[in-house]
C-alpha cells in the first residue's frame, strides 16, 4: 500500500467504476465505511482477511447475513487492489455463513401509504420545500415502482408532465427505460414542480427533486428521513413480514399490479413480462419471484393451477 489512506484508495476506485459506467450506490456506502474503519485503527498495510472480517463483524445486529454482505463489498475492492499490491488478501466467500434467501417483502396497505405521505408534511421546515419534496418523492416511488436511486437521479428533462412519462437513464444494470405514469401521479408531480419552482430559497439544479439545502436528494438523507418517519409512525416488524423499508414501496406496486391482473383474469405470463420491463428487472425470473414470495399471490397461483388441473382431468377419456 502507498502512503495514502484507505479512504483515498476507495474514492479512486469508485471514480474508476463511475468512469466505466458501473453503478456503485450500495457499494460506496460499505467501502467508505470500511475505509474509515481501516484509517481509524491505523492500518497501513494491504487489505487482509483479518482486517476485512474485523470490520464486517462490527455490523449492527438484526440480520445474520449483513456481515457476509459487508465482507462481499470488501472482496470486490480487494480484487481491484491486488493488481497494485500483490500482498492483498481476498476475503473468502462464506466466512460468516451463507447469505439467507430473500425474505418476503412488506406490502404496504393503502392506509400506511397515506400515513407515510401525511407524515412527510410534518418535516421541518414546515413552511419550506422539504416536506413537499419528500411527499412527492415517496408518492412517486409507490405509484411507479422506481428504485430509490432512479427516482432521486431524475432530472427535469426526464419528467414529461405533458405525456405523463418518466425516462430512467442508465438505471440498475445500466438499463434505460420509459415509465408511463397514471394521470393522478402526473398531476401530483406537476403540483410539486409548481411549488418547487415558486420556492425562491430552493437550490437550483437540473435535478427534479431537491430542497432548500441540497440541489439533489442524497441516498443517505432519504434513508435517514424515512427512518425518522417510520419511528414517528410507530412502524416495527411486529405483525408484519418485516419492518417496512423504502424498497418495499416498489414491491407493493409490483404485487398490486399482479393482484389486479389476477382479478381481471389476464394472461399472467404476459403480465409478468410487461411488469418486468416496466420495473427494469434484469431477468424475468426476478418478477416471477413475487408469485412465490407473497402469500396472496401464492394462494391465487395455487387456485389457478387447481382450476387448470381440474379442467385437464375432465378432458381425459
Amino acid at each position: 500500500m502507498t502512503g495514502r489512506g484507505f479512504l483515498a484508495l476507495v474514492e479512486e476506485y469508485l471514480e474508476l467504476r463511475r468512469g466505466l459506467g458501473l453503478a456503485a450506490d450500495g457499494l460506496q456506502l460499505y467501502l467508505r465505511d470500511f475505509a474509515r474503519y481501516a484509517d481509524r485503527i491505523g492500518h497501513t498495510g494491504p487489505i487482509t482477511v483479518a482486517l476485512a472480517a474485523g470490520w464486517a463483524a462490527g455490523s449492527p445486529p438484526g440480520d445474520p447475513s449483513r456481515a457476509e454482505r459487508r465482507l462481499g463489498s470488501v472482496r470486490v475492492f480487494a480484487r481491484h487492489r491486488v493488481a497494485f499490491d500483490p500482498a492483498t488478501e481476498i476475503p473468502p466467500a462464506g466466512l460468516f455463513g451463507r447469505i439467507q434467501r430473500r425474505r418476503a417483502p412488506h406490502i404496504y396497505t393503502d392506509d400506511e401509504i397515506v400515513a407515510l405521505i401525511r407524515a412527510c408534511w410534518n418535516l421541518y421546515p414546515r413552511d419550506g420545500l422539504r416536506p413537499a419534496t419528500y411527499a412527492a418523492f415517496f408518492s412517486i416511488l409507490a405509484a411507479s415502482g422506481l428504485r430509490l436511486s432512479e427516482a432521486r437521479r431524475l432530472e427535469h428533462r426526464d419528467v414529461d408532465l405533458i405525456r405523463g412519462l418518466l425516462t430512467v437513464r442508465a438505471g440498475k444494470f445500466r438499463k434505460s427505460r420509459l415509465v408511463p405514469l397514471h394521470p393522478t401521479a402526473t398531476e401530483g408531480l406537476a403540483r410539486y414542480a409548481a411549488r418547487r419552482d415558486a420556492c425562491r430559497r430552493a437550490a437550483r439544479s437540473d435535478h427534479f427533486f431537491r430542497t432548500e439545502q441540497t440541489s439533489a436528494l442524497r441516498r443517505y438523507a432519504v434513508e435517514k428521513t424515512f427512518a425518522r418517519l417510520r419511528v414517528s409512525l410507530g412502524w416495527t416488524g411486529a405483525g408484519r413480514a418485516r419492518r417496512p423499508r423504502i424498497h418495499d414501496l416498489r414491491h407493493t406496486m409490483a404485487v398490486r399490479s399482479l393482484l389486479d391482473a389476477y382479478a381481471r383474469d389476464c394472461d399472467i405470463d404476459r403480465q409478468v413480462h410487461a411488469l418486468s420491463v416496466y420495473l427494469g428487472h434484469a431477468k424475468v425470473t426476478d418478477t416471477y419471484w413475487y408469485l412465490s414470495a407473497v402469500p396472496e399471490l401464492m394462494a391465487l397461483t395455487s387456485r389457478r393451477f387447481e382450476q387448470f388441473a381440474a379442467h385437464e382431468q375432465e378432458r381425459m377419456p
